[in-house]
């Protein structure tokens, strides 16, 4: 669309990506991301699936998704819909809760009660935070602010026991997901994961599907881009990037990372880096 815009800032000290965009219409395919997000919607109203909910936010609204979780996004009123959000590192928040919050369990990890919440403070904070990171105040001022905002989103976590080893090995679908992290950048084919979990290619459609939410191949994408993500944000060429992680091309990772993310590799990576394509 036309009047669709985004604005990407990257902040390597605190591995956070700021985000400001509007949309009007279909915003972006079904991905996940490795990040926690945390999120306001400023204006129009945001549809999106997540958790196998549709979900509608307006003006105020707050929207926490943790990494891996599926959703999409739509404008389905005219006008759009404008947001802010923050693409948090899980190491980067595990961290700074610890050590704001002594109390907190060592064998549990961060997790969000609810997709969409209501909370003026948090929104408050979120506006707040998001100005000064997005626009490079004193860095002081953003590491109070972030503290801040840590305060505030404190209350929406949970702690969510670790699953063991043992029992995601019982899973297929576990297992094919492992493969895959294993082998993000070969040409994998169903069978070849079927075979690697010991079920057939059906039986693990399914399973996968049941546990994640999306189908393998739709995975094995998203991991792609996932790590495509870091790497670009490391400096490298969106060239190299596509030909070390299994894409046909330049053009081919081009399609995805814009039908997922809305930029193109080569604006991404300028963004991050300051380095022309």
């Amino acid at each position: 669309m036309n009047n669709d815009w985004i604005d990407v800032r990257h902040s390597p000290e605190y591995q956070i990506e700021t985000i400001h965009a509007h949309f009007e219409g279909h915003a972006y395919d079904t991905h996940w991301h490795d990040s926690y997000l945390v999120g306001v919607t400023q204006q129009g109203t945001q549809q999106f699936h997540c958790r196998r909910n549709k979900i509608t936010s307006t003006p105020g609204d707050i929207f926490l998704l943790e990494p891996g979780e599926i959703h999409d996004g739509d404008a389905p009123i005219e006008g759009g819909f404008t947001y802010q959000t923050f693409y948090l590192s899980p190491e980067w928040l595990d961290r700074e809760i610890r050590h704001l919050f002594h109390d907190t369990p060592s064998s549990y990890e961060l997790s969000f009660a609810k997709t969409l919440n209501s909370d003026p403070r948090l929104a408050q904070a979120i506006a707040q935070t998001f100005q000064l990171l997005h626009f490079g105040e004193f860095r002081i001022v953003q590491q109070s602010a972030l503290d801040n905002l840590l305060a505030h989103l404190a209350p929406h976590i949970h702690w969510r026991a670790e699953a063991s080893a043992a029992h995601l090995a019982l899973g297929c679908a576990h297992q094919a997901r492992e493969y895959m992290h294993a082998h993000l950048n070969e040409d994998l084919s169903l069978q070849e994961l079927a075979a690697a979990t010991g079920t057939d290619r059906f039986t693990l459609t399914r399973a996968f599907k049941q546990a994640f939410g999306i189908a393998p191949h739709a995975y094995l994408v998203q991991l792609r881009l996932a790590e495509a993500r870091i790497r670009l944000s490391q400096g490298e060429k969106p060239v190299q990037v596509a030909a070390e992680l299994g894409f046909a091309d330049q053009s081919h990772l081009g399609r995805w990372f814009r039908r997922a993310y809305r930029l193109s590799p080569a604006q991404y990576r300028q963004i991050c880096t300051n380095l022309p394509d």
